[in-house]
C-alpha cells in the first residue's frame, strides 16, 4: 500500500467513524420524557379519572361510566364498568370512539367468576372518547353514566391521555 491509499484509507476511516458516532443515540437521563403517564386510577363513585405522571402533579379528569355503574362487571350486556387492577394492552388511534386505549379485562379471576355464574365476563373495556356523532356534547357527556362498561372521556382528553399512555401502564377501578 503506497502512503497516498493510506491516507485516503485513514480519512475514509476517520470520517465513517465521525458519522457513526454524530448520529448514535446516547442516553441522556435528561432527555426521558417526563410526560409519560406511569398510573391512571378510576375512582368509580366520584365519576374521576386521575392520571399520574413521572416528576409531575396528577391530573384529573370527569369521566362517564357504564349505563349500570354500580359493582364489578359481571356479565357482558351488564351496563357495569369493572373493577380491579388492569393494564393497558392495545391502543387504536382508529376506534369508533376517537381513539381508545385498551384494557386486559377480562382478567382471569374475571374468568372465574363469570364461569362459576355460567355467565360470559364481556370484553373490550376501554378507556375512550366520544364519537363523531356526540363529539360536540363535550365535557357534558358525564351528565350520565351512557357507556356499556367503558370509561369515556371528552375527544380533546383522550388524545392527551392517548399521547402519553403506554401498553403497560396499570389502571386501577376502584368502586
Amino acid at each position: 500500500m503506497n502512503i497516498r491509499s493510506f491516507w485516503l484509507l485513514f480519512f475514509f476511516t476517520i470520517g465513517c467513524l465521525h458519522t457513526v458516532t454524530a448520529n448514535a443515540k446516547i442516553h441522556d437521563p435528561r432527555s426521558i420524557n417526563k410526560d409519560v403517564v406511569d398510573f391512571i386510577h378510576i375512582e368509580k363513585k366520584k365519576r374521576q379519572m386521575t392520571v399520574f405522571y413521572r416528576d409531575q402533579s396528577p391530573k384529573t379528569y370527569r369521566v362517564a361510566l357504564g349505563f349500570s355503574p354500580l359493582g364489578h362487571k359481571e356479565s357482558k350486556g351488564d351496563g357495569k364498568t369493572p373493577e380491579g387492577v388492569y393494564t393497558i394492552t392495545y391502543k387504536n388511534p382508529e376506534s369508533r370512539f376517537h381513539r381508545s386505549l385498551k384494557l386486559s379485562y377480562p382478567a382471569p379471576e374475571d374468568w372465574k367468576r363469570a364461569n362459576r355464574k355460567g355467565v360470559h365476563p364481556g370484553s373490550d373495556i376501554m378507556i375512550h372518547g366520544l364519537s363523531e356523532r356526540f363529539a360536540g356534547v363535550g365535557k357534558w357527556h358525564a351528565i350520565k353514566d351512557w357507556t356499556l362498561g367503558c370509561i369515556a372521556v371528552t375527544n380533546e382528553e383522550i388524545e392527551e391521555i392517548y399521547r402519553i399512555a403506554e401498553v403497560g401502564t396499570k389502571v386501577k377501578i376502584s368502586p
